[in-house]
Formats: C-alpha cells, sequence, structure tokens
C-alpha cells in the first residue's frame, strides 16, 4: 500500500510533492470573505512552496459562492485562487508564456537578454512566506496588481524586486505598496533604445533607470518631505508607473525642482522653459549634438519639441506627477509635446501640443510593457469609470468569465463575461473574453461577427478600440470569402474617422493598400492608390504620406518602376495639405529626389 494510501485512509488530504493540502472548505464557508485562520492555514502551504494543492479547493469555493450569487465572497475566494495558480507557476511554464507574449506584442528589443534560464520551481519561490502571507491577505492589493498584470510582465524579476523592497522595510512597503508594484512592473525588464525618444543618441544618454531601491526610497523620502505635488501613498500603480519611469539619475530631478519650482497648475511652463532652437530645424540637425543630455544641459542650450517635452515630464516626474512623452504626426510635420495628472487627478494630454500642429494624435510608451499607446487609448483607460460600483462588480464577473476560460468551461465563461459587459459596455478585457469564449463555442462566423459589431458599439466613442473590432469582422468576412463586404468594411472605418482621426483613417488605408501590394498586378496596385488618394487624400498631412504615399513609392522603386513611383508622389502633391518649407515638403522632395535617382 502507498504513502498515499494510508495518509488517505487516514482522512488526509494529500498535495501535490506529498504535502498536506489546506482542510476542503464548507459550503457554509464559502459563501462568507476567506476568514483570517483560513488565510493563516493557506500562509502555512506558503511556506511549503505547495500553493498548486489550494488551486483546487480555493476554485471550488469561489464558484459555489459566484452560483450563489455570493459575490463578495466569490470575489475574494478567486482573488486567493488567482494568487495561488500564479504563485505556483513554474519558471519552466511562465518563461515561454512570457517570451510568446513579448514577441506578440512586438516589443522586444536589443536591451533585453537574449536568453533566459528556467528551472521547474515555483515562481513563488522569489517571494518570502511573509510576504506571501500579505499578498494573500491583502484584497485591496490583490485586485489593484491582478487589474494591471499584463502577459509581457516578467514575474521573476517583478517578484525579486517586490521581494527585495518588503525585506528592506516591511512598515514602508506596506504604506507604498502601489509606489513599489509600479516600480516593480516598470524595471522587470531594461527600457528599449529609443526611450524616452530617439533623438539622442545612447553614449549621450544611456538608457537606464534608476535602481528599485534608489528610486522607492527616494521617492517617499520626497513624499514625506512635502515636496511631491500628489500624495504618492493615495496614486494607484497604473498611474504611479508613469512617475518612476524617469530616465535622468535623481540628483538631476532633485535639481529639477529647485530650477523648474512651478505649482502643479502651472507645470505646463516646464516646456517653454526650454528654449526653442529654430536653427537646429533649418540645419536639419534633429538629433541632440552636444556632448551629453543633462537636464541643465538642454535648459543652458535649448532644444526642439522632443528635448522641450522630456524636460517637462521629467521636470513633473521629480515632483512625484505621473507624466507622458508623446510625439505624433501633424498636418505639415512631426511634434512632441507632454502630458501629466493635474490637481484634480485627471490627465491633461494636450500641453505643448498644439504648439506647432493641430488636431494631432500622440503616441507613448507605455513602461510597463513598452507597447505604443495612443492619447486617445490612454484617456479611455485614464476615465474614472473604474471607480464606480458597476464596474467593480462588472470586472468581478469578467475575473470569473477568465477563470472559466481557464478550465475550458466555455459556456460558463460566456455567461460571466456576457453579465460582465452588460453591466459594464466599456470593460474591454471582459468583451475580449467573451469573444474567445463565444470562438470556442460551436458558433457559425457570422454569430461571432455579430458580437464583434456588438463590441465596436459599445466603444463608438473610442474610436481606436472600436476600430480594432470593426477590423475583425473585416477579416472574418474575408476569411469566409466575403471580399467585397469585408473591403466596404475597411473603407467605412477609414470613412468614419477621416475628419477627426486622420491618424486611423490613414492606418486603414494603408493596410487596404499593403494588401493590393501584396497580390495584385503594378496597374491594380496603382487604381488601389488612387481611390484611397481621392477618398482620403484631400486635406490630409504628413501622417497619410508617411502611412500610404511612402510605403507605395518605395515599393515601386524596389520594382524597378520609378516612372510609376513619380506619378505617385505626383499625385500626392496635387493631393495633400502642402505648406512651403515644412517637414511634409521637405520629406515629399528628398522622396522625390531618390525616385529621379539624385
Amino acid at each position: 500500500m502507498s504513502l498515499r494510501t494510508i495518509l488517505l485512509g487516514l482522512g488526509l488530504t494529500v498535495g501535490l510533492g506529498g504535502y498536506p493540502a489546506p482542510a476542503p472548505i464548507s459550503d457554509a464557508e464559502t459563501v462568507l470573505p476567506p476568514t483570517p485562520a483560513r488565510l493563516a492555514e493557506l500562509a502555512k502551504t506558503a511556506g511549503a512552496d505547495q500553493w498548486r494543492s489550494s488551486v483546487p479547493i480555493l476554485r471550488a469555493a469561489a464558484r459555489t459562492a459566484y452560483v450563489r450569487e455570493r459575490n463578495d465572497a466569490a470575489n475574494r475566494w478567486l482573488l486567493v485562487a488567482r494568487w495561488a495558480a500564479l504563485l505556483a507557476k513554474s519558471d519552466a511554464e511562465f518563461i515561454p508564456e512570457w517570451i510568446n507574449a513579448i514577441e506578440g506584442a512586438r516589443v522586444g528589443h536589443p536591451n533585453m537578454a537574449t536568453r533566459y534560464d528556467t528551472a521547474d520551481l515555483p515562481l513563488g519561490r522569489w517571494l518570502s512566506p511573509d510576504l506571501q502571507r500579505w499578498l494573500v491577505g491583502n484584497a485591496a492589493f490583490g485586485e489593484e496588481f491582478f487589474s494591471l498584470l499584463a502577459p509581457q510582465d516578467n514575474l521573476p524579476a517583478a517578484f525579486q524586486i517586490l521581494n527585495a523592497l518588503h525585506r528592506r522595510d516591511p512598515v514602508k512597503f506596506a504604506r507604498y505598496s502601489s509606489l513599489a508594484l509600479a516600480i516593480a512592473l516598470v524595471h522587470d525588464v531594461p527600457p528599449p533604445p529609443h526611450w524616452p525618444h530617439g533623438q539622442v543618441s545612447a553614449k549621450t544618454l544611456p538608457r537606464k533607470m534608476n535602481t528599485p531601491s534608489e528610486a522607492f526610497d527616494w521617492w517617499i523620502a520626497e513624499d514625506v518631505a512635502g515636496r511631491t505635488f500628489h500624495r504618492l501613498s493615495r496614486l494607484q500603480a497604473d498611474d504611479l508607473k508613469f512617475v518612476v519611469d524617469a530616465a535622468a539619475p535623481l540628483a538631476e530631478l532633485k535639481w529639477t525642482q529647485q530650477v523648474a519650482d512651478y505649482p502643479l497648475s502651472h507645470l505646463d511652463r516646464a516646456y517653454t522653459m526650454v528654449r526653442y532652437r529654430q536653427d537646429r530645424i533649418a540645419n536639419n540637425t534633429p538629433v541632440w549634438p552636444g556632448a551629453t543630455y543633462k537636464l541643465h544641459d538642454i535648459l543652458k542650450a535649448g532644444g526642439i519639441c522632443v528635448d522641450q517635452a522630456y524636460f517637462a515630464t521629467e521636470t513633473g516626474k521629480a515632483r512625484g506627477v505621473p507624466t507622458l512623452f508623446f510625439t505624433g504626426a501633424g498636418d505639415d510635420g512631426r511634434h512632441a509635446w507632454f502630458g501629466f495628472l493635474d490637481t484634480a487627478q485627471k490627465w491633461k494630454f494636450d500641453v505643448g501640443r498644439y504648439a506647432k500642429q493641430r488636431l494631432v494624435t500622440g503616441y507613448a510608451l507605455d513602461p510597463q510593457t513598452w507597447k505604443k499607446i495612443s492619447d486617445h487609448e490612454l484617456m479611455f483607460l485614464a476615465e474614472r469609470f473604474r471607480t464606480l460600483p458597476t464596474f467593480r462588480q462588472s470586472a468581478g464577473h469578467g475575473a470569473f468569465a477568465e477563470d472559466f476560460f481557464a478550465t475550458k468551461d466555455f459556456e460558463a465563461a460566456a455567461r460571466a463575461a456576457r453579465r460582465a459587459v452588460t453591466l459594464e459596455r466599456r470593460n474591454l478585457p471582459a468583451w475580449e473574453t467573451l469573444l474567445a469564449a463565444e470562438a470556442e463555442l460551436p458558433r457559425t462566423p457570422r454569430q461571432i461577427e455579430a458580437v464583434l459589431r456588438e463590441a465596436a458599439l459599445a466603444f463608438q466613442l473610442y474610436p481606436d478600440v472600436a476600430a480594432g473590432f470593426s477590423n475583425r469582422v473585416s477579416a472574418s468576412l474575408r476569411a469566409r470569402g466575403e471580399t467585397s463586404a469585408a473591403d466596404a468594411e475597411e473603407r467605412d472605418i477609414a470613412r468614419r474617422n477621416r475628419s477627426k482621426r486622420g491618424d486611423l483613417s490613414a492606418q486603414q488605408a494603408r493596410e487596404i493598400l499593403l494588401r493590393s501590394m501584396a497580390s495584385d498586378s503594378v496597374p491594380a496596385q496603382e487604381r488601389t492608390y488612387q481611390s484611397l488618394l481621392a477618398s482620403f487624400g484631400p486635406g490630409a498631412g504628413i501622417g497619410f504620406f508617411d502611412h500610404v504615399v511612402v510605403p507605395f513609392v518605395q515599393h515601386l522603386i524596389r520594382l524597378g518602376n520609378k516612372p510609376a513611383a513619380e506619378r505617385a508622389l505626383v499625385r500626392a502633391r496635387q493631393t495633400l495639405k502642402f505648406e512651403p518649407n515644412s517637414q511634409l515638403d521637405e520629406d515629399y522632395l528628398r522622396l522625390l529626389a531618390a525616385v529621379r535617382g539624385k
């Protein structure tokens, strides 16, 4: 008789690896949130690195409470179950998933390691038993953690950072846990070479952040001394990550507090503190010409818009203000500006935005994932509807939908996700779970398309999100042979966004053109190009030029068809909005010279 059989005969439950699993949870216990005594018992399991044996018990308790509509208890049990599942996952399981997520999002870069070792050991080993107990027992932190967690987060590295910060001072960690989380999720991988912008060399500005421990101590010290404009202990990690992503050393941040001593209501003045260098534009010197790129160098020498935006963002971060560095294309040139969280804790995205251009869509880097994100998407993410009780309820159903999906209960996942989006139409993750579940069920393509259209309608005030769903409708139509309907869907997306979101219109036109370039004859490609130019080119600016004109002309050059390339450029000149001596004008002339072989 095996040891397992003997133990079972004694009425004990055996977990993986031979360790006793937690005692079963009665139905009566499941309808109430987990008690401190129950959490303490789970902590003993944590010390033995045997979280895996707890997952089925905790998941069953959560689902029992969920079915009985005891939502508060259900959410608490599920939160503990999610911690158990995550801490039980091994490096060998996690690292390949993480690498796939990095590659899928196209956020890998040369500053990252090229090799990551794995071990068949649980992620929980990177966290001390004391920290594991704190995490499992702190529901508010758990909700914040899982709401922010992204597939591109390097959890072994993030957990090591959290553990080091907790070990140094558990009391300080508890008070500033959101700051610790922001630091961990930003510092888990090194920043990319094009951060904070690409117009300064790596030698002049090394792409290195302040160390996690130094950053944690410094911002807390500034907060305690009253030198931050926001109380850092009151901000969430999704805002704080735009504080701790400073590129300047802490000593330089300290210096800015003395020279840019503006109140938060006038932080926008930090942008114009830097004298604008028209001579660099005239001499076509977009890259910083100095030997160093310290903040005092920028203030002393002056700079162009990227330098102004960099100086302003770092000045804000020095005061504990979440800031964003934006770049974008306007009518006749490219521009950089910045945004910050103002006195009312609302994002202001347009500081310096209209100094040179109007109707510009800005793009920033999310320092957590290093994905490019638009200011319009950020505006959606920053809206305060997430603080509403209905969204909290929606998020609970969404979490259960994800959990049901993970265990392949797709019917239950679809039902829970549907409840989530019914409560809050803007719950984007719940829509994605609903679509994923529907795809696993016996649904026709038309039924899936109907859900996609429903999602697009739910986000009609957020064109970036709506366009994403509409494009998936188009892809589905094309996959089932409805080519004309797919083409019409794509053109409708471009048409809807032409007046207010020219960037989306240009991106849509680009996709249509690229498909023609891949499959049609050159005359057919020219007809597609001319049609797009006639429909979406009049009055368009450098964004359309970059997305549509340049790729097509370069494609024709590679084919050796320079006459067609020149015809495409001439038509663009006749259609787009050109201003003499603008960036658009200069780019056009350079490309024309390349076509003519000069």
